[in-house]
């Protein structure tokens, strides 16, 4: 999910941070170039780990700042295929699900990537706003008044990486269309063992008594 990635950068070093050690000023400026910024096919920037090289120093005429070419690591976020990873409801409407890590929200389950057999409930009053229900059991129980297994956000959700992209900014953005989103993750919880870690249990419950 996280790895070490060796990037090397020139930068310019603004006057305003001059009066600083070299090694500070740089890993500010990196800092605010880098973080929580995608980089595309590398992922997402959390924390400059460390600086390996620092070279030049050099200030080109007619310019107060300095240029410096300079080696370090970044801690990114990039999860691969197939990895499990547990996250926190979101959204969720008619389209499936988005989770949320806290540091990166844009993760979707569409509806095809739901548990089999799944049904939409809508939140009445509201804009495509509902909760999902998995019908696990037979047709009484799924029909009854309190379905066991509803994602509601009520528990973390399990969820295994299906894709992982890297959108090309758009020319223009339509009207009312939700925010770019540089980097996309697309998960699956129709597996034995995914969705919202409750079911499980439930689950296990249910086979014990049977």
């Amino acid at each position: 999910m996280f790895y070490l990635s060796l990037i090397e950068h020139t930068l310019r070093l603004p006057p305003h941070l001059l009066h600083l050690p070299v090694d500070e000023a740089i890993k500010s400026e990196l800092e605010t170039l880098f973080l929580d910024k995608v980089i595309a096919k590398l992922g997402l920037c959390i924390s400059v780990y460390d600086i390996r090289s620092i070279k030049g120093g050099f200030i080109f005429p007619g310019d107060g700042a300095s240029t410096y070419t300079v080696e370090f690591r970044l801690i990114v976020f990039r999860p691969f295929i197939g990895e499990i990873i547990v996250a926190k409801l979101k959204e969720s409407d008619a389209s499936g699900l988005r989770l949320s890590l806290g540091f990166f929200d844009d993760i979707y389950i569409p509806v095809h990537l739901l548990p089999t057999p799944s049904r939409f409930e809508a939140i009445p009053n509201t804009r495509n706003q509902g909760r999902w229900i998995w019908d696990f059991g037979d047709a009484e129980e799924a029909q009854s008044e309190e379905p066991r297994f509803v994602i509601d956000g009520s528990d973390p959700i399990k969820f295994r990486v299906d894709s992982v992209i890297y959108p090309s900014i758009p020319l223009e953005q339509p009207e009312n269309s939700k925010p770019f989103a540089p980097m996309v993750i697309t998960g699956t919880i129709n597996y034995d063992g995914l969705g919202p870690v409750s079911w499980w249990e439930e689950a296990e419950m249910i086979q014990e008594d049977e």
